[in-house]
């Protein structure tokens, strides 16, 4: 599998690295994202970043995935007991959070960890929460991602064959996760994660991990992919 991972790393170097801040508008209505972290080099030889995180998503929501991620909306910063935070909708954010809080020994994890999506929760769970707490570490999380994180992204139009443990999506994460040459660095806040899956993959990732990664057709698909989104115009 760490050939096909290198495959897949050198593949996606034809496409740009989108860096914060970027034109939300410019990028397509659906696809699946490719996350490097500054720091975070792969194992294949020489300095290129590796690949900590792949996702997509349902509907034509590419991006208001993205835009959940980097919280383009700051609006949603403005959250009380009665409305969720940020990382309730991206759980990218939550596991940034989950190892924030657990690198410190932060008792707050345990209610870090409920989801606030749900009105019940909200009803039932409300009081517990310390809103500012929550409002400064979701702007760390915003600092984290908007600084040290890239993305690149292929343009995948059909959600049947994109989504879910069949999907592309899993066969990616499972090429990527199964290579023994690409580790997290020692600093990696991944390692932090009280998540034993985020820290034994080095991904920021918990599903998907023991996917069968892509075979010789799929690698194929991927390819005429690449060259298709090399067309797409960012600026």
């Amino acid at each position: 599998m760490s050939e096909k991972c290198k495959w897949l790393h050198e593949i996606l170097e034809e496409l740009p690295l989108i860096k914060y801040p970027f034109k939300l508008e410019l990028l397509p209505l659906n696809g699946i994202y490719f996350f490097y972290e500054e720091g975070e080099i792969w194992g294949h030889g020489g300095e290129k970043l590796r690949i900590v995180r792949i996702g997509t998503h349902k509907g034509n929501n590419f991006r208001n995935r993205i835009a959940e991620h980097f919280l383009i909306s700051e609006r949603k910063m403005d959250f009380n007991k009665n409305k969720p935070k940020p990382a309730d909708r991206s759980i990218f954010r939550k596991n940034i959070g989950r190892a924030l809080l657990h690198k410190n020994k932060d008792p707050y994890l345990k209610i870090w960890e409920i989801d606030f999506l749900p009105k019940d929760n909200r009803a039932k769970y409300g009081d517990l929460r310390d809103i500012e707490k929550e409002k400064s570490i979701e702007k760390q999380i915003t600092e984290i991602l908007r600084n040290k994180f890239f993305f690149r992204f292929i343009i995948f139009e059909n959600e049947e064959r994109r989504i879910g443990s069949r999907g592309f999506e899993s066969k990616l994460i499972g090429t990527v996760s199964k290579c023994m040459k690409c580790k997290p660095s020692r600093n990696w806040l991944g390692n932090y994660s009280p998540k034993k899956q985020i820290r034994a993959s080095g991904l920021w990732l918990t599903q998907h991990l023991g996917s069968e990664g892509v075979n010789s057709e799929e690698m194929v698909i991927i390819e005429k992919l690449v060259h298709k989104t090399k067309n797409w115009k960012l600026d």
